[in-house]
């Protein structure tokens, strides 16, 4: 079979790895010069099945009043004239209920979870390093409330066997040394010992490299103009450097998915959300963590990738928009200073940001579309690297008339 896949980052590629790796003649387009070079080029660097959840749930209507009012605030909405953005934003808040949650948060752990054990066996196959640790991830609570607030997150790590262990502030610091200098400032935390991390740019690089030697052609620097078809069904896809034709099109170009598909008639309700990184030096690492603390007050992850500390978050509303605005590096470096005041050089850190391809219910768009030969890989959210292996493996059995793994329920565009 021959496919084209659509976007080079960590989707795409993971894509276009098992699709190889299954005797498929595989070419990849991307207006980018190299793989990774947009969302997964800087991302908080999580991989992480057990933290794998919607946006959208009970509260967050009132929560997202509070943060907006926040100095160091977690949520950015800038005003647009968007159907778009107010389309999706109205869809967000139906799927904030408990029964929304729950079906939800349960979809995205069943790709989260067999995606994880698709990326070890990925690993332990290829032996692709990419600065990654196996140390879980510390969800740290500054506050009582949120502590006791787990309970509905817990019934879902129950239901899907996912460990987790609920800690007191000597625990936390059990974990994560570092912290012990700044106790005060948390009551406790819950933590995912199944979570992992990894830099997603050196990931995305590497498989590239594996993936060209199974045969998979890599056109950087190709502009997609646009998709044709005829008769039902999709005839070619349309570049600056000519017309490519193929016997399935996989679409993984994150948040401009949407922009490609509208001409065909098809509305995925993704949407761009921003999110910011630092990348500093360590310069001491007994002040550093070990693995990833998410600080679930300001929703900031702080990642140790190596020799480096990644500092990730903020949801900005603002079209696509990729400007960096000091405000949101302002949240990043006072998370960071404040838990991790003697890990990292700040004077030295790397400002980035990157759009987030948001679906309303937080799980992704994956399968097949009314048009035969064109299947769907995108709206991953902030999870795009902790399902990219899974979501590879996925779609090449699917694509290939293979049952898939793990169940589909749920995760088309049919359920819109």
């Amino acid at each position: 079979m021959k496919v084209v896949v659509l976007g080079s980052g960590v989707i795409g590629t993971t894509a276009a790895f098992y699709l190889a790796r299954e005797g498929h003649e595989v070419t990849v387009v991307d207006r980018q010069p190299a793989p990774a070079m947009e969302t997964s080029f800087a991302n908080a660097g999580e991989v992480s099945p057990g933290y794998s959840a919607p946006w959208a749930g009970p509260g967050v209507p009132v929560k997202a009043i509070k943060w907006l009012l926040m100095h160091h605030s977690p949520l950015v909405i800038q005003p647009l004239l968007s159907p778009a953005m107010w389309r999706w934003g109205a869809s967000m808040l139906r799927n904030c209920t408990a029964e929304r949650y729950r079906i939800n948060k349960a979809r995205m752990v069943r790709v989260a979870e067999y995606s994880r054990d698709c990326l070890q066996a990925l690993r332990a196959e290829t032996g692709i390093a990419y600065d990654e640790r196996s140390q879980g991830t510390l969800q740290l609570f500054r506050e009582q409330k949120q502590l006791d607030g787990t309970a509905s997150d817990i019934a879902v790590l129950k239901q899907y066997g996912v460990p987790y262990e609920v800690l007191d502030m000597d625990g936390c610091v059990r974990h994560e040394p570092a912290l012990q200098a700044v106790r005060q400032k948390f009551v406790g935390g819950m933590r995912l010992p199944g979570d992992e991390t990894g830099d997603c740019f050196l990931f995305t690089q590497r498989l590239a490299q594996l993936a060209e030697g199974l045969g998979v052609q890599f056109r950087h620097g190709v502009t997609i103009r646009g998709v044709d078809h005829a008769g039902g069904d999709i005839t070619g896809v349309r570049t600056d450097a000519g017309l490519l034709q193929a016997d399935r099109y996989l679409v993984a170009l994150g948040s401009y998915s949407p922009l490609l598909l509208e001409p065909l008639g098809l509305r995925l309700p993704v949407y761009p959300v921003k999110g910011y990184s630092l990348t500093l030096p360590i310069t001491d690492a007994s002040g550093a963590p070990e693995s990833t603390v998410m600080d679930e007050t300001h929703k900031v992850a702080v990642t140790r990738l190596g020799d480096r500390i990644r500092v990730g978050g903020t949801a900005e509303l603002g079209g696509f928009d990729l400007s960096l605005k000091p405000g949101r590096r302002r949240t990043l470096d006072h998370v960071v200073s404040d838990l991790f005041p003697r890990g990292g050089d700040l004077s030295q850190a790397k400002f980035w940001c990157g759009l987030r391809p948001m679906t309303p219910d937080g799980t992704p768009i994956l399968g097949p579309t009314r048009y035969p030969k064109l299947w769907l890989s995108t709206g991953h959210g902030t999870l795009g690297w902790t399902m990219a292996a899974g979501t590879g493996r996925l779609m090449a059995d699917w694509m290939a008339g293979r049952k898939p793994a793990i169940d589909t329920e749920g995760l088309g565009l049919a359920r819109y």
